[in-house]
């Protein structure tokens, strides 16, 4: 197994820095806002060039090196039993005193033991899906896709046409013993809300449209954000259907430019493909019902507008910065379930009318 490997060869380097007389330290990607830039090749947030090393012999970083190693080990112990656990389960299984003559602990909190795992992500390259560290769930799909999960050594194999109106829950990680088979669809649609994609599940929009429809109920998780990058790699456009608010922009940049906070995973969690089809401010000209449904806007989407029209890559789109400017012009902003203010129907013929007429935000 690559990470049971990789974790052996991060041991024997400290191993051999001991044995030679030096002291051991280690290296990893400084993770810090001014280390982390907008790649215009991959068109994602990405970590610059700058490095930091970690060392035992600090008085400031000592007791996070020893922890780091601690971490390296039950997680190694943990992929050699292949077994899997959340984060809170490692810092229960780390939640030890130092020995028996020592009251202190080897963590107190998990908010010691989460960043140190992405430290060991970024300097061994890999994520910590593949140190068998699972996260909630929260994500569901459907439509023309089979998945073959092999887990816990079984071999089954899931139908997202037969998953009802519940839909396939995406765990948190899709790459290890998850393949994805037989696609027949034509492109992803994305909704927000899982109130809306009940909606268009009830009525089979996938299958009439021949489409993967997926939620991420709010903030996508990395499994869902992992699938969706999965997916664009098969060469499924993605389309993005979200609130014209806040919230809704920030879920729809954080999956097609990844997030600051896993920037040094850079394109592995990001999907530059993706299309944002609305809503937006300017539906309501097309359809005037919207009008009248459109709600204050508060002081974050005001503030996050204003945020994005500095980011440069959202600067130079024509698109982004009219819908940007009307929301601060008009002090409003507008949900996607408002579109049911027409019929409860509606909401399908809209998303069809977007994507058959291109009529998305132009990057």
């Amino acid at each position: 197994m690559k990470a049971i490997k990789k974790l052996e060869e991060f041991g024997a380097q400290i191993v051999k820095q001991i044995e030679e007389g030096e002291p051991p330290e280690f290296e990893t990607v400084l993770r810090t806002r001014s280390n982390i830039y907008f790649d215009e090749t991959f068109k994602c947030l990405r970590t610059g060039d700058k490095r930091e090393k970690r060392k035992y012999l600090s008085v400031s970083q000592a007791r996070k090196f020893m922890q780091t190693l601690a971490i390296a080990a039950q997680i190694k112990k943990n992929l050699e039993q292949r077994k899997h656990t959340a984060l809170r389960g490692l810092f229960y299984q780390l939640k030890r005193t130092l020995g028996e003559d020592l009251e202190e602990d080897l963590f107190s909190e998990q908010s010691e033991s989460n960043p140190l795992i992405e430290d060991l992500e970024a300097a061994l390259q890999l994520k910590r899906e593949d140190f068998h560290i699972n996260a909630d769930r929260k994500g569901f799909v459907a439509g023309p896709m089979k998945i073959i999960d092999r887990d816990g050594g079984e071999e089954n194999i899931i139908d997202l046409t037969k998953m009802g109106r519940s839909g396939w829950s995406i765990p948190s990680d899709v790459d290890n013993d998850i393949e994805i088979s037989d696609v027949k669809a034509d492109y992803v649609l994305v909704v927000e809300k899982d109130a809306i994609w009940q909606r268009l599940n009830e009525d089979r929009y996938w299958r009439r449209e021949n489409c993967l429809l997926l939620t991420p109920k709010g903030q996508s998780t990395r499994g869902t954000r992992r699938l969706l990058r999965k997916l664009a790699d098969l060469g499924l456009p993605i389309y993005c259907f979200m609130d014209c608010d806040a919230w809704g922009w920030y879920i729809y940049w954080t999956i097609k430019t990844g997030s600051m906070n896993l920037a040094y995973l850079g394109k592995d969690f990001a999907v530059p493909e993706a299309k944002f089809i609305g809503v937006t401010m300017s539906d309501i000209e097309e359809f005037s019902f919207l009008k009248q449904l459109t709600i204050k806007a508060k002081e974050v989407d005001l503030k996050r507008a204003e945020e994005m029209l500095s980011y440069p890559w959202i600067a130079k789109s024509e698109d982004w910065v009219r819908e940007l400017k009307l929301v601060l012009k008009t002090k409003k902003k507008l949900e996607q379930d408002a579109l049911q203010g027409e019929s409860l129907t509606f909401v399908g013929e809209y998303v069809k009318h977007k994507i058959e007429e291109k009529k998305w935000l132009k990057d």
